[in-house]
């Protein structure tokens, strides 16, 4: 999990700490990170040295270190050295901002199995609303009542109507996508996931982290 940050402690130009909301912080401020807190912006080291565990961004299983002018990024956890962090990028601006526009648009995105599941229910509501007129109309030429009729043809497009077509396909696939970036496998479009059905190989370097395939 992601560790929720509501306040930091942000470096004054006398040197001094002071603790202000995370919403707060602008480009260019410097925020201290004591061991084993997360880190809430994207930033600069200015100065100190830890290691920061980046698995939930980047997928590195180990904890990567970090010197003066090394790159850090918000959603990541310090390890055991205090950091000095000059902001690059809050809220919508971080990298892990992007990430979850880029979930949103894969649960946004159609994907062929949608397309084909949207036509299908399309032409089965024709077929549904056929038998339907189609029931009451025999119905009533069979002399039966009005009401009697009209239950009849309601039956049978509640039971004939695709509606769970239509509806289980798109619900099954946004629930893949969220289950899926929450494990750290995150799709640019839900077309991904169907054609990772035909992939033969898949090369991984020694860290674990997919470069190929």
């Amino acid at each position: 999990m992601i560790p929720k940050i509501i306040s930091m402690k942000r470096i004054t130009g006398e040197d001094q700490v002071e603790e202000i909301p995370v919403d707060s912080l602008r480009k260019g401020d410097i925020v201290l990170v004591r061991p084993g807190e997360g880190i809430p912006v994207d930033g600069v080291v200015q100065s100190g040295k830890s290691a920061v565990n980046e698995a939930m961004i980047t997928g590195e299983s180990r904890p990567v270190d970090k010197d003066a002018g090394e790159s850090v990024i918000a959603g990541t956890v310090n390890g055991e050295g205090s950091l000095r962090v000059e902001v690059t990028g809050t809220g919508d601006d971080t990298a892990l901002a992007g990430i979850m526009r880029l979930v949103e648009g894969a649960q946004g995105s159609r994907s062929k199995a949608q397309a084909l599941a949207d036509r299908a229910a399309f032409f089965l509501t024709l077929v549904a609303i056929g038998a339907g007129i189609l029931t009451f109309v025999a119905w009533l030429s069979f002399g039966a009542s009005l009401d009697f009729t009209a239950t009849r043809m309601v039956t049978v497009l509640v039971t004939a109507c695709p509606h769970a077509l239509g509806l289980a396909v798109p619900l099954v696939i946004a629930i893949s996508t969220t289950l899926g970036a929450r494990s750290g496998l995150l799709v640019r479009e839900r077309r991904g996931i169907e054609e990772a059905r035909l992939l033969q190989t898949v090369v991984f370097d020694k860290t674990g982290t997919l470069t190929l395939g």
